[in-house]
């Protein structure tokens, strides 16, 4: 790779980051206003089956219980939020935002009777789908990414179980239901397996593939009535 695409790359790379740098600089202004104010807005994100608490759905991933547990999902959250962009751009913002709302709504349904916050949701989305996607894509490049995932974040299984009830484990597996549906619905859309130069080759020599079907093909004959021999007769071309 030479210095040119070495700059494109680069530059690539910190648009992607752009996105998920807001979106935590607002959650960090947020937690350090409510530690500021000594106040808790806990209580406007997520309480399933409530309906007051709908708009909880949008503001979950903005509210999170302390600085310990902001700063655990910050980089986590960077550096996946970042991979979306950066290796799905074309799709990166339906990916982002189903990956909001979905999660959302699914852990107001499936979630105990508390409130649920957190980004770690989104996060799970992300992880979710950037795992399944390079394998539903058959691209050497999008599977790596995948194994990278596992390698990095394979622990996050355990939080999409019930193993700790101060934890939202709901909003961990509404994520990466989400994310994995996201991946099997986009699997035709954004990049796609590479083509090696023989698979582009004309199949010409191939037979089975040859243009001989669409070749089209007099049929003459000769007939013979009361003795006397006709004039060959045209008989309408047929497509083999």
């Amino acid at each position: 790779m030479n210095d040119i695409d070495l700059r494109i790359e680069r530059k690539r790379l910190i648009i992607s980051a752009v996105i998920p740098v807001i979106f935590l600089i607002i959650c960090w202004l947020i937690k350090l206003t409510e530690l500021s104010l000594d106040i808790n807005l806990s209580n406007y994100s997520i309480y399933p089956r409530h309906w007051k608490s709908l708009w909880g759905i949008f503001l979950m991933p903005l509210l999170h219980g302390d600085l310990g547990h902001l700063a655990a999902n910050s980089i986590t959250f960077f550096v996946l939020g970042t991979g979306i962009f950066y290796f799905y751009r074309e799709i990166a913002l339906k990916i982002w935002g189903y990956s909001w709302v979905f999660t959302g709504i699914l852990t107001w349904i499936i979630g105990r009777e508390s409130y649920h916050i957190g980004a770690s949701g989104l996060i799970y989305a992300f992880a979710g789908f950037l795992f399944l996607s390079g394998i539903l894509r058959n691209n050497l490049r999008l599977m790596a990414i995948s194994l990278l995932i596992v390698f990095l974040y394979g622990g996050m299984v355990w939080g999409v179980f019930p193993t700790d009830t101060n934890v939202s484990w709901e909003g961990h597996l509404s994520g990466l239901i989400v994310g994995f549906v996201l991946a099997y619905i986009y699997r035709a859309k954004g990049p796609q397996r590479e083509q090696y130069s023989w698979e582009l080759e004309s199949d010409e020599d191939d037979p089975q593939s040859s243009s001989y079907g669409s070749r089209q093909y007099e049929i003459k004959y000769f007939y013979k009535e009361n003795g006397s021999e006709k004039e060959p007769e045209d008989d309408n071309s047929d497509n083999e």
